[in-house]
């Protein structure tokens, strides 16, 4: 692996994008715009020609003009308009759309209205044909510009049709003597709007093309935020040519410090050396010319053990069982490598169901690994003196001397996460994160069945209370001989396929992979000699 992550030779931007159906997600937001569009139409069109036809029936015979009735060309030439917002709306309110069958349905409602305001121009009487032609056309114009993504370039098009056609009816109604200056005043009104239009078009096209830029890196394109923590961002993603679901992993390096960047650097190294089942998968690291450090991961669909408690509450044995013994050969593999994770904690371990098999559980975010053959380099990222994890599941050696934390520190993790499922709350809690530390000091963990009020298998508390032990010599030495004692309890084997099958079916809770953990769940890194330093001061 190589000492530094490799420039990826991208820059966070956007692919060259030619229209506004050039992604799946532009195509979805067209269609819903153009939909929005033609129902608005409809509404504006159509509510005209009622006023007009209300106006018409409740006035006297010798106050209504059969040229402004709803009958009339006039009023004819309204419900164009509104039957045209209408087929447009029910054309594209639902089901999905190709990209270019929408920019006909672009096309053609743009041509059929400049018909529509040609007709106004030339069928109604004198000069307020004119009129409401061009105001017709102005303010569809303008309307289309603000609500339809389009590029500048489609708004100048699309205009400059409807204003030649509205400029050729006005010059064919107008006398010889007035037809220049009829033609030339119209075209000069529709070319106000069309220029204000077409600079509309510019800067939001433009302005949604600068928000793609930060969503696509490379071959990657970014979906959605799904989670932030200390250590940056995750992103749900898709891949230009591969079709595996894939997760982002995003530091901006302006956000964090120099410490930050090179353990994410580290996190990324070492994660990338893991390879059993129960650990993360790594695709992809690099990092990119404006300084963005990333990795790509699989995407884990499924709950972690945190929001798994805040919703369904404490677990039965068998359960609990069957995730810890999971995540001991992962952790297994881990240590066997010379590296600790430091951060085992409920929203670092996530269940989801794969395929028709028994649910799996995944580790995740490695970004407080330690290597225990420590060199210079990580002497100088991981320091002494400072505390780094997660304050409800850490370790009292991580406490008392972090830079001497060995593989035992993970398993008290382990053992407070098997605590924190039994009962549904961690084993310790405090009013601040000092409270909490001292009580991973100096006070013994309750019997999780004496919180809970009723019996639980004695094997599997007792294995639960040795990890939680405060000398790391009085615990289980390594996670392999606390998978086999796990695998020996009583409850081993309770948690069935069938019943994990049945679970995941009644409940299928919605994806939330790599969440942000609840604030009382984050990590931190509390530098010691810092405070003491100031107390003392």
């Amino acid at each position: 692996m190589p000492s530094a992550l490799p420039d990826a030779g991208l820059a966070l931007r956007s692919r060259s994008v030619s229209t506004v159906t050039a992604t799946e997600e532009g195509r979805a937001f067209f269609q819903a715009r153009l939909s929005i569009f033609g129902l608005c139409l409809a509404l504006l069109a159509g509510g005209s020609w009622s006023v007009l036809a209300l106006v018409f029936y409740v006035t006297g015979p010798a106050a209504r003009p059969d040229a402004h009735g709803p009958f009339s060309s006039g009023g004819v030439l309204h419900a164009a308009n509104a039957l045209l917002g209408m087929v447009l709306w029910l054309s594209t309110r639902t089901g999905r759309r190709d990209g270019r069958l929408l920019h006909a349905f672009d096309l053609g409602e743009s041509l059929g209205l400049s018909l529509v305001w040609m007709l106004l121009g030339t069928l109604l009487p004198g000069s307020i044909g004119a009129f409401v032609a061009l105001l017709a056309f102005t303010l569809g114009t303008l309307a289309r510009a603000i609500v339809v993504p389009s590029t500048a370039r489609g708004t100048l098009s699309i205009g400059l049709v409807g204003a030649g056609l509205l400029v050729a009816a006005v010059f064919s109604r107008n006398p010889a003597e007035l037809r220049l200056g009829a033609a030339a005043a119209t075209a000069c009104w529709a070319g106000s709007a069309i220029s204000i239009a077409t600079l509309a078009s510019h800067t939001i096209f433009g302005l949604r093309r600068e928000v793609q830029q930060t969503r696509v890196l490379g071959q990657y394109t970014l979906e959605s935020k799904i989670g932030e923590g200390g250590m940056g961002s995750v992103w749900r993603a898709s891949h230009a040519l591969l079709r595996r679901p894939t997760a982002i992993k995003l530091l901006p390096p302006r956000q964090l410090g120099d410490a930050a960047i090179a353990r994410f650097e580290r996190e990324v190294q070492l994660t990338a050396r893991l390879t059993h089942p129960n650990t993360v998968a790594i695709y992809d690291y690099g990092r990119t010319r404006d300084g963005y450090f990333y990795y790509a991961m699989e995407l884990l669909e499924g709950i972690d053990l945190e929001r798994l408690i805040a919703e369904h509450g404490a677990q039965p044995a068998g359960r609990v069982v069957h995730v810890l013994t999971q995540i001991c050969g992962a952790l297994a593999e881990a240590h066997d490598l010379g590296l600790v994770h430091r951060d085992v904690k409920p929203a670092n371990v996530l269940l989801a169901p794969r395929h028709h098999e028994h649910e799996f559980a995944k580790i995740v975010d490695f970004g407080l690994v330690k290597s225990i053959e420590t060199s210079s380099d990580d002497t100088a990222l991981t320091q002494t003196n400072t505390i780094t994890g997660t304050p409800l599941y850490m370790s009292p050696e991580a406490i008392r001397a972090p830079e001497a934390v060995d593989p035992r520190s993970d398993l008290y993790g382990l053992g407070a996460v098997a605590w924190f499922l039994l009962v549904g709350r961690p084993p310790f809690e405090g009013r601040n994160v000092i409270e909490v530390c001292s009580q991973h000091l100096h006070e013994p963990p309750r019997r999780p069945s004496d919180v809970l009020g009723r019996s639980l298998p004695r094997d599997l508390e007792d294995l639960v209370l040795a990890c939680l032990a405060k000398r790391p010599e009085e615990r289980v030495q390594d996670a392999r001989t606390l998978r086999a004692a796990l695998e020996a309890c009583s409850a081993a084997g309770l948690w069935t396929p069938e019943q994990a099958a049945e679970w995941w079916s009644a409940t299928a809770p919605s994806a939330a992979p790599q969440h942000e953990p609840s604030a009382e769940g984050r990590s931190i890194a509390l530098d010691v000699t810092a405070r003491t330093e100031r107390a003392a001061s």
